[in-house]
């Protein structure tokens, strides 16, 4: 019973919301490592570029990429099917609209061109035409926000295939599955040379990697249904050899991507520089992308699952947070970076100093923000229902004294 009180809070799952946080902060961090990499490309889209770099930090991006983008889609499908109980389609399409898409409509059309002016600032060039701040006429596209409306309309191709019943198949078989499609995949995107990001006016992603991401969001669907986080037992031995496995393919991965592309995490597999050759090389890269990303998210399930499954305020704060603080968090990320651009400190102090910072900033913003709006909800509400028992209160009382006698 306990157990059961601690996993759920408020129809809520107590460690999987921490676990988004969590992750959140990860993919600040791993925003925040591009400000101070060493890899030269940059400079050229990046919203501040710190002249003090560390090839060092240039781990952290390439080892978060693997698989902070692939958690959040993950959770997201495991958290589908709670949120379209009791809906009908039309009421799930407008709660994902309003929660999505309002969002980043916003976000695209003031945080963006915030976005340019820091980048422009940052590099001591003249601000531009106001028409060129857009995500439609920038090279960045929607930069960080691209999550959103992908994130949507990865729910309502879900709407078509909910109907689809999967609970035949085993997790195991639907992971197999979803990774032998996945390296198909890589292949066929590779073989028509289609790597790289594809930006549009409603849509940017990152070619090779939307289906994955697709595939893992369909695997938080599967999680979900077939109930896979309800046991609680705890197999040592299995846990010992899957962790072994998993860190030594992240490994392979990490050491194999940095000798390809001689030290650019940006063209992966661009440079003719091999351990064996072109075509084996790429499916060991591939395989063991796909492996660390699988036993990645499988380590963060785990990890929250067993040992951080605590109710805590800090955690009930952070986690009303999390959404809104990866919604706002580049361009803080990007002020702060500029007051400490000409400090001399070593870079990953600067990391350090800036990562913490930035969510510390970035969720009072969220807390403030919440509470400015409790206090003008609160404000319509006297005004709609508490004003005429005062003005009544007033009335009578004025009544009272002009009729008493002198």
């Amino acid at each position: 019973m306990v157990k059961k009180q601690l996993l759920f809070k408020n129809n809520r799952i107590y460690w999987l919301d921490c676990l988004r946080t969590f992750v959140v902060f990860l993919v600040i961090l791993g925003h925040i490592s591009l400000t101070y990499e060493s890899s030269s490309s940059r400079s050229g889209w990046w919203i501040v570029s710190d002249p003090l770099d560390s090839d060092f930090i240039n781990l952290l991006p390439l080892i978060l990429d693997t698989f902070v983008m692939a958690t959040l889609f993950y959770i997201s499908g495991y958290l589908l099917p709670f949120s379209i109980k009791a809906k009908t389609t039309i009421q799930f399409i407008k709660v994902k609209f309003r929660r999505l898409i309002i969002p980043w409509i916003i976000a695209v059309l003031t945080l963006l061109p915030a976005y340019k002016i820091i980048f422009l600032y940052s590099r001591n060039i003249p601000q531009e035409n106001w028409t060129t701040y857009f995500h439609w006429n920038t090279i960045w596209g929607q930069s960080w926000l691209w999550f959103l409306p992908v994130l949507f309309l990865f729910n309502m191709i879900y709407l078509i295939i909910s109907k689809i019943d999967t609970t035949k198949i085993n997790f195991i078989k639907f992971i197999s599955l979803g990774g032998f499609f996945g390296l198909i995949y890589g292949y066929f995107i590779d073989y028509l040379g289609l790597n790289g990001w594809t930006t549009s006016l409603l849509l940017t992603f990152q070619n090779e990697r939307l289906f994955i991401y697709f595939l893992v969001f369909l695997a938080g669907i599967q999680s979900y249904r077939l109930k896979i986080f309800e046991s609680s037992k705890i197999n040592i031995h299995r846990e010992m050899i899957i962790h072994s496995l998993g860190w030594i393919f992240l490994f392979i991965y990490v050491v194999g991507s940095i000798y390809n592309i001689k030290g650019s995490i940006y063209n992966p597999l661009s440079q003719q520089n091999y351990f064996i050759s072109n075509s084996i090389d790429k499916l060991i890269i591939r395989l063991s992308f796909l492996i660390s990303l699988t036993y990645m998210i499988y380590f963060l399930v785990f990890t929250f699952k067993n040992y951080l499954n605590n109710k805590s305020r800090i955690w009930d704060v952070l986690n009303s947070n999390s959404y809104l603080v990866y919604v706002i968090h580049l361009n803080i990320l990007g002020v702060l970076a500029l007051v400490i651009v000409n400090i001399n400190l070593h870079p990953i102090i600067k990391l350090l100093t800036l990562t913490i910072s930035t969510i510390l900033l970035s969720n009072l913003v969220c807390s403030l923000s919440k509470k400015l709006k409790q206090r003008f909800n609160g404000y319509k509400l006297i005004k709609r229902i508490k004003l005429p028992v005062v003005f009544n209160v007033k009335y009578t009382y004025r009544k009272t004294k002009k009729a008493r006698p002198i």
